[in-house]
């Protein structure tokens, strides 16, 4: 592995980077909240070859989100789903920005 393999790697929102100790401490918050969403699905982070969990950036932002509602009085569970659904909405309005995009630029479309 070169130098630059690894600047391309911690520049990747998906490479698991983070300890759990470490993702905990960037979080403000507890191990245990990191096993509570991981249990609820939020997020499964990926595990080093002696099986410890390693988390990436992205899945830090969604840990984040999920303590902001928690944080407010939601449960766990409830914060858990409240996040899936906001980010699958995100990715629906995604989708639909292509499609009405393409279907500007199609005049067959119209």
């Amino acid at each position: 592995m070169t130098a630059g393999d690894s600047y391309n790697r911690l520049e990747d929102d998906d490479y698991p980077a983070y300890t759990m100790g470490r993702a905990a401490e960037l979080l403000g918050t507890t191990q245990n909240f990191l096993r509570a969403i991981g249990e609820a699905r939020l997020i499964t982070p990926l595990r080093s070859q002696g099986g410890h969990r390693r988390y990436s950036r992205y899945q830090l932002r969604i840990a984040a989100r999920a303590r902001e509602l928690v944080d407010r009085g939601t449960s766990i569970e409830s914060a858990c789903r409240i996040v899936i659904l906001e980010d699958q909405l995100e990715e629906a309005q995604r989708i639909n920005e292509e499609l009405r995009a393409s279907a500007s630029h199609d005049p067959a479309g119209a």
